[in-house]
C-alpha cells in the first residue's frame, strides 16, 4: 500500500500556497509516495493550481486532487487545464474528480443533483478521451461534445472518482482508473469498496482499480483526547449523505469512529488491516489531540517510516 500526505483534508487547516509548496516538497525529501490536496469551492485555493506550484518546486513525489468537483466545470474545461499541469509536474498527476454533495450542487451553485452517476458517466466519456487521445466525440444526457486539445509534452495521467455508493463504485472500475473515498473505514473497504470496484474492472476487462482511502490518523499516548478532537473535528462529515451511508456500513456512530488513532504499535497494525483490506493507496490526514507539535511529528515520523513496508 503506498502513502501519501492529505494535508487541507483537516476542517479548519486552511492551506496557503506557502506552506503548500514547502509541504509537497517535505514530502517528497522524505520519501512518501505521494502528495494529495483538496479542492474546497468555499474556501481556500483551487486545487490543480497549487499542484501546479509544488510541481515546480518537487521532481518525482505523484501529485493529486482529492478531489475536483465536477457539476461546476464543463470536462472539456478541466480536461484542458489538468493535462497543463501534467505537463507543469512532468507527468505526475493524478486527477481526482467527483460530484460533490447535494447541498453544495443545488444550494451553493443553483444546479441539479438528479442523477449523479449519470453525469460523472457522462462526465468520464467526455474528459478521458481528451485526456488520452487529444479528441472526443461525444453525446449524452448531460453533454454534447466534439472538440480536441491539442498539447505539446502531454502524457495520459490517471482518473479517480470520489466513489462509495454501488453506482459510483461500478463506474470507478468500469471506465475510471480507481476511487478515493472519504471517511470509509477498514470494514467498510473490505466488505463493499474494493469487492465492488474490482468486479466492475474485471467484468470490463480492465486492470485492478486503485482504491485510495483517505482517512483522518493520529499518533498519541492519549487516545480519549484524540478522539473527542475528532469527534469535533470531523462531526459535520457524518451530516452529509454521502459519508452517512458508508459510517453506516462501517457500523460506525460517526467519523471519530474510523479515525485512525493510537501509539506507533496501534496506528501501524491499523494501517496494516487498511493495506489487508485492499486499499492499494493511504491518504494521510493528519490531525492532533492539541496545538503542540509531538503527535503531528510522531505521526508523520511513523507514516515516513512505513512507506514501502505495509
Amino acid at each position: 500500500m503506498r502513502i501519501g500526505l492529505f494535508p487541507g483534508s483537516v476542517p479548519g487547516q486552511l492551506l496557503d500556497l506557502e506552506s503548500t509548496v514547502v509541504q509537497g516538497v517535505s514530502a517528497e525529501a522524505d520519501g512518501f509516495d505521494s502528495f494529495w490536496v483538496p479542492h474546497l469551492s468555499n474556501r481556500g485555493f483551487d486545487g490543480l493550481t497549487m499542484l501546479g506550484l509544488v510541481g515546480s518546486q518537487t521532481h518525482k513525489i505523484e501529485l493529486g486532487t482529492a478531489v475536483v468537483p465536477t457539476y461546476p466545470r464543463h470536462p472539456a474545461a478541466l480536461a484542458q487545464q489538468a493535462m497543463t499541469v501534467q505537463v507543469v509536474t512532468g507527468g505526475r498527476l493524478s486527477l481526482g474528480i467527483g460530484p460533490s454533495h447535494q447541498r453544495n450542487v443545488e444550494d451553493a451553485w443553483g444546479l441539479s443533483y438528479s442523477k449523479p452517476a449519470r453525469h460523472v458517466r457522462d462526465y468520464l466519456s467526455v474528459i478521458k478521451p481528451l485526456v488520452n487521445d487529444g479528441s472526443v466525440s461525444f453525446s449524452g444526457d448531460n453533454y454534447q461534445v466534439n472538440t480536441q486539445i491539442e498539447m505539446h509534452g502531454i502524457t495520459p495521467f490517471p482518473i479517480l472518482i470520489s466513489a462509495l455508493a454501488p453506482a459510483m463504485l461500478n463506474l470507478a472500475g468500469e471506465i475510471a482508473d480507481g476511487t478515493i473515498t472519504w471517511m470509509a473505514g477498514i470494514t467498510a473497504i473490505e466488505k463493499h469498496v474494493v469487492p465492488r470496484i474490482n468486479k466492475s474492472a474485471a467484468t470490463s476487462g480492465r486492470p485492478v482499480p486503485r482504491t485510495c482511502v483517505g482517512l483522518p490518523v493520529c499518533v498519541t499516548g492519549d487516545k480519549g483526547s484524540a478522539f473527542e478532537k475528532a469527534s469535533r473535528s470531523f462531526e459535520r462529515y457524518g451530516a452529509l449523505t454521502n459519508y452517512r451511508r458508508i459510517l453506516d456500513i462501517e457500523g460506525a456512530d460517526g467519523p471519530a469512529d474510523v479515525a485512525i488513532i493510537g501509539n506507533e504499535i496501534e496506528v501501524e497494525n491499523q494501517l496494516k488491516s487498511l493495506s489487508d483490506s485492499g486499499a492499494t493507496d493511504f491518504l494521510a490526514a493528519i490531525f492532533t489531540p492539541d496545538d503542540s507539535n509531538d503527535s503531528y511529528n510522531r505521526t508523520k515520523n511513523l507514516l515516513r517510516s512505513l512507506v514501502g513496508k505495509i
